[in-house]
């Protein structure tokens, strides 16, 4: 009996510590938060976050980690979605990544850094868990290939163009803003304008003649 409490009492610490650096890491970022910060909103003692999670660091990682992760298994739904077409599942995916990134602004340099300090680790939960390229979302796109709605193209472009479209504007936001001398809140407004224009032009990257010209 005292074991069980004992856990269900961790359980609960450290969901309370989890969700204060949730709040606090999405509000600030990471830069701008104090351990002592995140124990303040959990309503504990430092020490006590300490025994728990070891740093800022550590704890910031495994925020990131469960909340991309959360939002993947959304995204699969979405790719592996037979009832909608391949416009509306580009117009969805895009949507989603722009809302997840405008919430959590530093989790696409968290991304990145995953993929280049444990790139076939990442790749392969992330995989596991998306199975993109065996999604109805590939099928669908090589399927309109064959009958000749698109031209073929290797789905590494599409994907590569896809996700860059969408990644880089909140990676390169500082020089983005500083170079076309654009305000945060300009730019906030700019990253909302590009969930209708991105689809725009992956569609018509997709409907493109460019691939062939090259081959």
């Amino acid at each position: 009996m005292a074991k069980q409490l004992k856990k269900k009492i961790d359980q609960t610490t450290e969901e309370k510590i989890k969700i204060a650096a949730r709040k606090l890491f999405t509000r600030k970022g990471f830069a701008a938060v104090k351990t002592r910060d995140i124990a303040e909103e959990a309503g504990i003692n430092l020490a006590l976050l300490n025994y728990y999670f070891r740093s800022k660091e550590k704890l910031f990682k495994l925020i990131m980690e469960e909340s991309f992760l959360q939002f993947v298994k959304g995204i699969a739904e979405q790719f592996n979605d037979e009832n909608t077409n391949i416009d509306e599942k580009i117009e969805k995916l895009v949507e989603s990544y722009i809302d997840l990134f405008s919430q959590y602004p530093d989790l696409p340099l968290f991304i990145l850094s995953e993929l280049r300090e444990h790139p076939d680790a990442f790749s392969s939960r992330l995989d596991a868990v998306t199975g993109i390229s065996r999604s109805v979302f590939v099928k669908q796109i090589r399927e309109a290939m064959k009958n000749g709605v698109y031209p073929e193209m290797h789905t590494f472009h599409f994907l590569a163009n896809m996700m860059s479209l969408i990644v880089f504007p909140f990676i390169g936001s500082p020089m983005l803003m500083k170079i076309t001398d654009i305000s945060v809140k300009q730019y906030q407004e700019m990253i909302q304008e590009r969930k209708k224009m991105i689809p725009i032009w992956i569609k018509a990257m997709l409907k493109s003649n460019a691939y062939k010209l090259i081959k």
